[in-house]
């Protein structure tokens, strides 16, 4: 029951190129030298023993197999090996829990070595030419962000030129509006500072006025002019007195009272 897209890798092991196709329950490899080539088909009961020896689940384990062997992995020891009549062995070292392994297959003679190098050489070309066009497209894109970069970079010292000068022209025209109210408003304060020095002297003048009239309108008219009478009275008695004499029979209020009727 194998995958139906599997994984390809190619490693370059100094003189030797090996290829992968990775399956979720078996793989297949290739190598080649450029001369000869060597084939390794490991079925689903081949792994599944290999596997369950170390412990591991079948996904697992190739999923191992596919990181060793996509890439050089540092620290591990990469070996070919003569296995006897034209065979092959293929190992590398890793580490499980502290424990040093050893992941080994065996490989034969390819039954049609020219044709097996050359799946090799066109899987490597195929992905030389996507890597190259992956570069190119990568570069393209990268030259467009570039471009982009530059045009937003120019557009924002612009922006921020605009603002600072917006800022300038607009601080000193709040400027020029405050001190121009400042002014505004020391003017009326001096303004109103000499009404209220103005209004103050009549208010002083008129609580005057309004004493001195108070005292002069105090009474009725009727009380004044009794006042008068009693005055005009008192001082016809004055001259008659000095004039005639004493006299008791003489009212002293002859002009207030009425005529008596001799008898």
């Amino acid at each position: 029951m194998g995958s139906a897209s599997p994984k390809h890798t190619c490693l370059k092991l100094e003189h030797i190129f090996v290829k992968g196709t990775w399956f979720s329950s078996h793989f297949d490899l290739f190598i080649t030298d450029g001369l000869q080539s060597w084939t390794c088909n490991a079925s689903e009961e081949e792994v599944e023993e290999r596997a369950s020896q170390w412990d591991q689940p079948v996904s697992e384990y190739i999923d191992l197999g596919e990181k060793y062997l996509g890439f050089q992995q540092p620290g591990s020891i990469y070996g070919f090996d003569d296995a006897g009549s034209g065979h092959k062995r293929l190992s590398w070292t890793f580490e499980k829990e502290g424990t040093k392994l050893e992941w080994r297959w065996k490989f034969q003679p390819s039954p049609n070595s020219k044709k097996t190098t050359a799946d090799i050489l066109d899987f490597l070309m195929d992905a030389n030419i996507r890597l190259s066009d992956e570069v190119v497209s990568k570069t393209q894109s990268f030259e467009r962000l570039r471009v982009e970069a530059e045009k937003c970079l120019t557009q924002s010292e612009k922006l921020s030129k605009d603002k600072e000068e917006f800022e300038s022209a607009i601080y000193a025209k709040f400027l020029g509006v405050l001190n121009s109210k400042k002014k505004q408003l020391r003017e009326l304060r001096d303004k109103l500072s000499k009404q209220g020095t103005t209004v103050q002297e009549p208010e002083e003048e008129d609580a005057q006025s309004t004493d001195r009239t108070e005292t002069f309108d105090e009474g009725s008219d009727e009380e004044k002019s009794g006042e008068e009478v009693e005055k005009e009275d008192v001082g016809t008695s004055s001259s008659k007195k000095d004039d005639v004499g004493t006299s008791k029979d003489v009212p002293a209020r002859r002009g207030r009272g009425r005529g008596r009727k001799r008898k």
